[in-house]
């Protein structure tokens, strides 16, 4: 089965990266010759991706007018956040539109490549196999930032656990559906709270990353990452 849906997070506030985003919402910030947001765009086209949709809230207007004035031949849909609802609560009131078909989450903030592309591929496999949500991790001694601390554990059978010292970072790729959310209505909540649910069930899988993770966490990793990385 083919996905053709994805959705990017873009609603918060990116209080790490101030002064630079006083102005311009975290995703419109340019890493090369492109910004977070486009590389995110390109690289669900790439997987095949026909339909994307984009939470937004801080500075939600600079985001609608750069979609507008691109032409990625895509149907993409903004829904902007009149509270931010978080992760959770965000992928819930911008997903309705798939009703229960499967969807790609991506978060802008990681700088994913065209290798990236077949490790999608990868975790929609284990997906369809599994019939559970499926995480795409790394290794945390591939973090470009050393400051990352494990989020995770998985085995050889690709089920994640949360069982210290974890050793896998959450890459914010994740392919799911609306059915997890069942019983949940529309309002700020974190995925970890749904991760954790499906942990005690065995019920969360993933794929490891072989790329490594490059993520605009902070002023500091995004000044690092222009001086001494040649992305694009």
């Amino acid at each position: 089965m083919k996905l053709t849906n994805g959705m990017i997070l873009a609603a918060g506030f990116g209080k790490r990266m101030m002064p630079i985003t006083s102005k311009i919402p975290k995703p419109l910030i340019k890493i090369g010759q492109t910004t977070l947001l486009e590389n995110c765009i390109l690289r669900l086209k790439d997987f095949g991706i026909e339909e994307i949709v984009i939470n937004t809230h801080y500075l939600s207007s600079k985001i609608e007018n750069y979609i507008n004035n691109k032409n990625f031949n895509l149907n993409i849909n903004i829904f902007k956040e009149k509270n931010i609802l978080d992760t959770g609560g965000g992928i819930l009131n911008a997903t309705k539109k798939f009703n229960n078909d499967p969807f790609i989450v991506l978060n802008p903030d990681t700088i994913w490549n065209t290798k990236h592309v077949k490790e999608f591929e990868s975790l929609a496999k284990i997906y369809f196999d599994k019939k559970n949500p499926a995480l795409l991790l790394v290794n945390k001694n591939k973090s470009y930032d050393k400051n990352f601390k494990g989020d995770f554990n998985i085995n050889y059978k690709g089920v994640i656990s949360r069982n210290k010292p974890n050793q896998m970072i959450y890459t914010g790729a994740q392919i799911l559906d609306r059915t997890i959310f069942k019983n949940l209505n529309i309002k700020p909540f974190s995925m970890n709270k749904i991760w954790d649910q499906l942990i005690i069930k065995n019920s969360l899988v993933g794929f490891e990353s072989d790329q490594e993770f490059l993520h605009v966490n902070s002023r500091e990793i995004y000044n690092k990452l222009i001086k001494e990385k040649f992305i694009y």
